[in-house]
């Protein structure tokens, strides 16, 4: 039987071989292939930009927001509306052909450029000839989607930063001629091989602009205990990633009556100075991504979805969902900002006035805010506890949670972890083991959460910071191992900057990316010793041997 759509850009993609009938994350053939033609088109766009750059020209700030809406758009959990994607396709080709007029030489340019539409059935028709296995050979297949999955993380966090006015030209070149690179037929493995080391170099770039942005705009992260359970007033919970957005919300829900709780990834927003001025934020409710069906039900109140990841919600609490920037959800309000960036919640807040309060799931405190300022301020401290043999090693367990449980694996691994080891985190991947009690070590948590998948650059400066402290000349000799949780492609975009940062023996699970092929996946692990996950037992044994 013909394929209704392939994807298999996530962990969980149906048979860990791709999805073909319907996505394992909710999304239909015809949106799986509307993102397909958004991408190609994307790619003709970057093919312009790359070709005016080459001419010397400048290309306008707001084609470089454009093109990183786009990829964000299609990252997986995002946006199950299809009629943006149609808009966006037609006001991406609207860009492609007027900025087409000014290329001076337009022979070199490839097909995607020259391709355009009018209307959704021209649409829908190219959207079938334009998908994954359009790419006849598996490996270069492999490295192109590899390479597009990276950009796709890396445009997450330039859109954040570019939320809160900060911007990098050089990336956004780097990321517009990546993109038009995988249009190039004449591109060997090698040249492929080099341009995916390429994406997490500037992948690292990409953390530390928004790490900049973040802690300009907040301050640095601080020890903090946030609280889980629930209070009396009406709430409004905030999901995601985008801290500007939590920010307006705040801002008009003061002197409302209106509490603001954060959900899964918007946990870490308790951590900065910038937010704890909020009388009414007043903690964290429920647990990672995959479980907000149950958990957006029983918070009664309204949901703001500010990024991915987004579960096709049930009637029941669909007119309570909104929606905002790359996420969308069809028959849920979506609200755009106006040309000054204001984002108007008042119909949120007056929908939460009328709603009950939270049903309360669980009470208690968790700890975090161990980015790298914090924890570079207790370095002296750390590195004694190593020197003394308090701290034996530290495992880095950042990433992300999932519906398989498969991944209570990770679970079970904190648990087994010796009591003198110290876990590093950052992503909804501390879900699965932030609310067990284990313990200190001489003060310091056993479980270091450093706030989002988007703060994963403060795990690779703490790891940088004690490769000085104990002056070393390769990362890979201090007593850190990591035991990495993937799902979406920002992901993907933090394991090809660790691998340019020179970190090898990397644990990916609970499945290796079904999108490498078998010649890639043999290069990764033959020249960074990438592995998959075994037995809790025997991976502890081989870890701490």
């Amino acid at each position: 039987m013909e394929n209704l759509m392939f994807c298999y850009q996530c962990q969980e993609t149906a048979g860990n071989t791709g999805c073909t009938k319907f996505g394992v994350c909710g999304k239909s053939p015809e949106l799986a292939n509307m993102q397909d033609l958004l991408i190609y088109v994307t790619k003709g766009l970057s093919a312009v930009t790359t070709a005016l750059r080459e001419q010397g020209e400048t290309i306008p700030a707001e084609v470089n927001h454009y093109i990183t809406i786009n990829l964000f758009t299609t990252i997986t959990n995002a946006n199950f509306d299809d009629e943006i994607f149609y808009q966006r396709i037609l006001e991406t080709l609207s860009i492609k052909n007027d900025l087409l007029n000014e290329v001076s030489d337009k022979t070199s340019l490839p097909e995607a450029v020259l391709w355009d539409a009018n209307t959704k059935n021209e649409m829908n028709e190219k959207s079938t000839q334009v998908g994954i296995l359009t790419t006849e050979n598996e490996d270069i297949r492999s490295l192109r989607e590899l390479i597009i999955y990276g950009l796709k993380g890396l445009a997450a966090y330039m859109k954040h930063a570019n939320e809160l006015k900060y911007d990098n030209e050089e990336i956004s070149a780097f990321m517009q001629r990546a993109l038009a690179s995988t249009l190039n037929n004449d591109l060997s493995v090698d040249e492929l091989i080099s341009l995916t080391l390429e994406t997490g170099k500037v992948g690292v770039d990409g953390m530390a602009l928004l790490d900049s942005a973040n802690t300009g705009t907040y301050g640095n992260p601080e020890i903090t205990k946030v609280n889980i359970g629930v209070g009396t007033r009406p709430g409004i919970l905030v999901s995601g990633h985008d801290l500007r957005d939590l920010e307006q919300l705040l801002e008009q829900t003061k002197g409302t009556g209106v509490d603001v709780y954060t959900h899964s990834e918007m946990l870490p927003a308790h951590y900065y100075p910038g937010f704890k001025k909020y009388d009414n934020f007043v903690g964290n409710y429920g647990n990672a991504w995959w479980k907000q069906k149950e958990e957006f039900e029983s918070f009664n109140g309204p949901i703001l979805m500010t990024t991915n990841c987004v579960v096709p919600p049930s009637d029941s609490y669909k007119e309570r969902l909104f929606t905002t920037g790359a996420s969308g959800v069809p028959g849920c309000t979506h609200i755009d900002r106006d040309e000054n960036g204001f984002k108007d919640f008042s119909e949120i807040i007056e929908l939460a006035k009328s709603c009950n309060p939270p049903v309360e799931i669980e009470k208690g405190q968790i700890i975090g805010g161990f980015a790298h300022a914090q924890v570079f301020a207790l370095a002296d401290q750390v590195v004694e506890a190593v020197k003394s043999g308090a701290i034996r090693k530290f495992f880095v367990m950042a990433g992300c949670d999932g519906r398989q449980r498969s991944r209570d694996y990770y679970t079970d691994f904190a648990n087994a972890l010796p009591k003198d080891t110290v876990i590093l985190t950052a992503g909804c991947a501390k879900y699965k083991y932030n609310k067990l009690d284990l313990g200190d070590i001489n003060g310091i948590p056993r479980v270091l959460d450093a706030g989002q998948c988007n703060d994963s650059y403060s795990l690779a400066l703490i790891a940088l910071k004690l490769k000085e402290a104990f002056e070393l000349t390769d990362i890979n000799e201090l007593p850190l191992a990591f035991n990495i949780a993937w799902y979406e492609q920002k992901a993907v975009i933090v394991l090809l900057s660790l691998l340019y940062l020179g970190v090898k023996n990397i644990h990916l699970g609970p499945t290796l990316p079904a999108f490498l092929s078998p010649n890639v996946a043999k290069v990764l692990v033959d020249t960074f010793g990438i592995s998959g996950i075994g037995t809790v037992k025997d991976d502890i044994e081989l870890f701490l041997n």
